[in-house]
């Protein structure tokens, strides 16, 4: 009977940038980091992996979080996997346009209340996100069972990580919401050869004053 491996997925969202204070849908838009506005939150969830060590990182191959990954982990820059599938879900003809602007049109309305099975015109539904995701997921499971990784860390986007967090804690579809420069650290079991998602916590851990 084989040992139990482990691992510690770290997944965290870029940080803040013009879109998300104007609530615009950003999608696959290549948009830089509100500077300096992005460097408080970002400061907060460097010094909350200060003390970590991982064996791998990977990155969203848009520039939010690449800037993020390299204010937050700097000394990844250049050995970290940039990889098109942790971007964010592809809003297509919603992309750059708000709630205000679109609330009346009755395609949006339809898209909004199908929580995700449809796609956005000229986009991707969270089905098709789910499908990029968990082939990256596949195989960062596979590096971990066949290099002893114990410790893996993703920069991604807020969709992403909601979708990870429906599929693998089981919350619902509008409840996976993290804020910028946070996440979720999953925790996985491999049983002979099979992974499975045992708990998940909040990145970083909140301190309330008082």
């Amino acid at each position: 009977m084989g040992a139990a491996q482990r691992l510690e997925l770290v997944v965290v969202r870029h940080g803040v940038t013009a879109w998300n204070l104007e609530r615009r849908y950003q999608g696959q838009r290549d948009i830089p980091l509100l500077l300096p506005d992005a460097l408080a939150d970002m400061d907060r969830l460097r010094d909350h992996l200060s003390d970590e060590a991982f064996d791998a990182v990977h990155c969203s191959d848009l520039i939010r979080c690449r800037q993020t990954l390299m204010h937050v982990l700097p000394a990844w820059e250049a050995a970290a996997l940039f990889d098109s599938r942790l971007r964010e879900l592809d809003f297509g003809d919603y992309e750059g346009r708000t709630w205000e602007a679109l609330k009346e049109d009755a395609r949006y309305r339809a898209w909004i209340d199908s929580a995700g099975e449809q796609a956005p015109p000229g986009g991707e539904s969270a089905e098709a996100l789910w499908t990029r995701l968990e082939a990256w997921l596949g195989e960062v499971l596979l590096q971990a069972a066949e290099r002893g990784h114990r410790r893996v860390l993703a920069v991604s986007h807020g969709g992403g990580i909601r979708e990870l967090r429906r599929r693998l804690e089981g919350s619902d579809f509008w409840e996976g919401v993290v804020g910028q420069a946070q996440g979720r650290r999953f925790e996985f079991d491999n049983q002979e050869g099979e992974w499975r998602c045992r708990a998940s916590s909040v990145v970083p851990i909140r301190v309330d004053a008082g």
